[in-house]
């Protein structure tokens, strides 16, 4: 399953951007004289490619892309791969400044187009160097230095069965992401419609190129990606008939790897203009994997998408209600990436990020490549059994069907897929019995599991961290507390001795006169010392204030039952006065009537009432 070698040979290309006609292309080197591969090959959105949405926010960026080179006498149409390195220097300090630049920066790309993206790791390094020293120039027209790096492409980049890993750290991609990388890993796996998002374009594309790395081989095996039309892998693909146990590659190709997630009907844009959004709503376009640094993408999600990758947010959506349900990780999934998550948290180290603390093995790179690996292998493996138990009767060394731990609904997927067609129909039905047909971390859902899940959970929301402040803030808040009680009962024990003061020189001013009266008398009592304090008598104190508290209450209680008393006797007053009116209208004197005998006999008794009703004070009462 090795990639047959390649007649093609790396080249070099210059991507300006004009005021007028936007992104160009200015120049190639390694091709022959009078020859465009632009035009050949019709790369007519090289020049947008290289030269990405939003690359003038930034000094320096990198783009990678994907063209599709056209059939030749000696080799089939198949993908070629691109990397640009974009920079941009102020106008004023060119040294031979063209007439038709009319802006205070000068941006260009330098671009160089290979085979394979495989080396695109020694080759981005190589190109940054080149792109600085040619622009440190400050002369556009002296392009010696880029036709010295094109020939030297040709001697370094040579082609290697070892794998050269290229994208992101899988560290940092654990790390930001925690258990969404394996949601990640599985989806692409199902080969959906998967749009990347980022406002930074090689991170963008390293993210993307991170994640086809974690399926051993597929680095290398991209000759179909560029074009949903190319089908070269399937067409040219070998079932093993035999396996070399010693050998890494002989047992990875016996078990059907690399897994094409790339063929007939998919494609692969680590950067996707928007030029070439008609190819991704195509008929014949199924599948994709395309990153974008525009945002009027994310308007139209639904459309383009079927899980959107927002890099800037950190956030996945998935539009597609199936595809969700198929990613739904379950209880085995969930300890698997638990695993490596805390793994690499305990040997997280911000400085250097891409390698662990600890300087060890556990948490590397390539720890982490591995058990990517070994559930891979375990997938496969398990989905033959799977597909072995639907005819034939249960093995006896294996319990139950342990797809379960992979979720079924993921397995029914899968099995609708190009990708897993391709590896049924090329790889041998008993599998599971070169790997063992199970999930690395098999088994329900545990104590453990939910301990793991619950210590992560506050690893990614920081409680920790957050509990620390609110912790401090809670002892700030009790020390100053603590503070004002201090004070209030400071206070209150000087407001107690002021009063214990005030009654010492009241008993003392009280107890001068008793001394003088001595003093006439025959009293013998020895004078006060003046600097001896004489002692108050709390007790005594007390008896005289509650004395006087009980004559106040005996002198308001004696005046309330007079003013009682006296309110009755003005009601009896009035009631007799009332009769007496009566009994004079019965005797029958009427108005205007006199009765002298009656009246004077009235007059008589009300004079003697009046003197009854008199006090000892002589005030006499208003109702008589």
């Amino acid at each position: 399953m090795a990639r047959s070698s390649s007649s093609f040979a790396p080249i070099v290309c210059v991507v300006g951007f004009h005021h007028a006609r936007g992104p160009e292309t200015e120049g190639w080197f390694g091709v022959e004289d009078g020859t465009d591969p632009a035009i050949d090959n019709d790369w007519s959105f090289l020049p947008f490619m290289a030269l990405s949405d939003g690359a003038h926010a930034s000094t320096e960026d990198f783009s990678y892309f994907t063209l599709r080179r056209q059939r030749t006498e000696t080799s089939a149409p198949t993908s070629v791969f691109g990397i640009s390195c974009t920079r941009q220097i102020d106008a004023s300090q060119l040294h031979n400044r063209p007439a038709d630049v009319t802006r205070s920066t000068v941006q260009k790309a330098v671009v160089a187009i290979a085979d394979s993206p495989q080396f695109f790791g020694q080759l981005r390094e190589k190109l940054l160097m080149v792109t600085g020293a040619w622009f440190a120039q400050k002369d556009f027209t002296d392009v010696d230095i880029l036709k010295k790096f094109q020939e030297s492409l040709s001697r370094t980049l040579q082609d290697t069965e070892d794998d050269q890993y290229l994208g992101l750290s899988l560290r940092e991609l654990i790390h930001e992401y925690k258990h969404q990388t394996l949601v990640l890993f599985k989806c692409c796996l199902l080969q959906p419609k998967m749009l990347f998002f980022g406002s930074r374009c090689e991170r963008l594309c390293m993210v993307q190129f991170a994640l086809i790395s974690l399926i051993p081989g597929l680095l290398r095996r991209l000759e179909d990606c560029a074009d949903p039309n190319f089908d070269n892998y399937e067409r040219n693909l070998v079932m093993p008939t035999s396996l070399k146990t010693s050998d890494r590659n002989s047992l990875l190709s016996y078990m059907g790897l690399p897994l094409q997630l790339f063929g007939k009907g998919g494609m692969f844009g680590p950067y996707t203009p928007l030029q070439q959004l008609d190819v991704l709503a195509d008929y014949g376009t199924k599948s994709y994997m395309v990153g974008s640094t525009n945002s009027l993408l994310l308007q139209q999600k639904d459309r383009y998408s079927d899980i959107l990758i927002n890099l800037d947010e950190l956030t996945i959506s998935i539009t597609s209600s199936s595809l969700r349900t198929a990613l739904a990780l379950s209880a085995a999934d969930r300890r698997w990436i638990d695993f490596l998550s805390t793994t690499v948290h305990d040997t997280w180290d911000e400085a250097f990020p891409s390698r662990p603390k600890t300087m060890g093995y556990m948490g590397s790179e390539e720890f982490i490549r591995l058990q990517f690996e070994e559930y891979l292998l375990a997938l496969l493996s398990t989905t033959k059994y799977h597909l072995y138990l639907q005819s034939h009767p249960p093995l006896p060394s294996i319990e139950g069907d342990p797809t379960t731990d992979f979720n079924p609904d993921f397995l029914t997927h899968w099995q609708q897929t190009s990708s897993f067609t391709l590896f049924t129909t090329h790889t041998d039905s008993h599998l599971f019995d070169i790997v063992e047909p199970r999930h690395p971390t098999a088994g329900n859902l545990s104590f453990e599991d939910i301990q793991r899940r619950f210590a992560m959970q506050i690893q990614t929301l920081h409680l920790d961290e957050r509990l620390a402040t609110s912790k401090e803030a809670l002892n700030k808040h009790l020390a100053s507390s603590h503070k004002k009680v201090s004070t209030a009962f400071s206070n209150l024990w000087a407001d107690i001795e002021a009063m214990r003061e005030a009654q010492r020189k009241r008993a003392e001013a009280a107890h001068l006169p008793t001394v003088k009266q001595g003093s006439n008398g025959t009293s013998t009592s020895p004078p006060p010392d003046p600097n001896t304090k004489p002692r108050v008598d709390l007790t005594a104190a007390q008896a005289s204030v509650q004395a006087a508290g009980q004559k106040a209450g005996a002198y308001i209680s004696s005046w309330g039952a007079w003013a009682s008393e006296r309110r009755k006797g003005w009601a009896e007053g009035r009631l007799s006065a009332s009769a007496r009116s009566e009994d004079v209208a019965g005797a029958g004197v009427g108005v205007g009537e006199k009765s002298p005998g009656k009246l004077a006999r009235w007059n008589s008794s009300a004079s003697g009432k009046m003197k009854e009703e008199k006090g000892g004070d002589g005030i006499g009462r208003l109702d008589a």
